[in-house]
């Protein structure tokens, strides 16, 4: 399907910063982007709320808007503009889910969880963990092999068949080096005794 002449009018509003472009554009797309999160969640498994919802579609528009509408400038017309929306919106709900997993794995969803129920319950303390810092000083500590594995399969998102080829290892390992990796932090976690 062609560019449509509205959707058209639309973008050159939108890059030229005409007054009120971005409300049209989030009145014409809000729905295709919502209909997108629920279409890739379910796809996946995965139950919403409304905040979580609400957060993608955040995250959605946000990527829309950085670099300048970078995204929205990358439109090069080789599909309509709606199919176009629906594939950046797609890739950044994976990301999210991506890095939802990568914390889930090890246990930081529920961690947090935990530590903002405390908080809330003892008003006095206000305690926030930084959970990328944190990340990020575990992964410190894995050999480079197995940091490079955790960071292309949790963070990058790359599939076995991706990782196998970047690294030069059989595809068969890559799951024993996940897993090797996730014991190894999960033991650094671990509050001695």
């Amino acid at each position: 399907m062609p560019l449509t002449e509205k959707d058209r009018i639309l973008i050159n509003d939108l890059l030229s910063g005409t007054s009120g472009a971005w409300n049209a554009f989030v009145d014409r797309y809000a729905n295709l982007i919502i209909q997108v999160i629920r279409h890739t969640t379910h796809a996946h498994s995965l139950k919403l709320t409304q905040d979580d919802t609400d957060d993608l579609t955040a995250d959605i528009f946000t990527t829309l808007l950085d670099r300048d509408l970078g995204a929205i400038r990358g439109f090069r017309g080789r599909s309509s503009f709606a199919t176009y929306l629906a594939v950046v919106a797609r890739r950044v709900v994976l990301r999210k889910l991506t890095q939802r997993r990568y914390m889930e794995a090890f246990g930081h969803v529920q961690a947090h969880q935990a530590s903002v129920t405390e908080a809330s319950a003892d008003s006095g303390t206000t305690h926030r963990v930084d959970e990328k810092d944190e990340v990020d000083s575990l992964m410190t500590r894995l050999p480079e092999n197995l940091r490079s594995v955790m960071q292309m399969f949790y963070i990058d998102g790359s599939t076995y068949q991706q990782i196998s080829e970047r690294l030069s290892v059989p595809m068969n390992s890559i799951g024993p080096m996940l897993a090797r990796a996730k014991a190894m932090l999960q033991q650094t976690r671990k509050p001695s005794t």
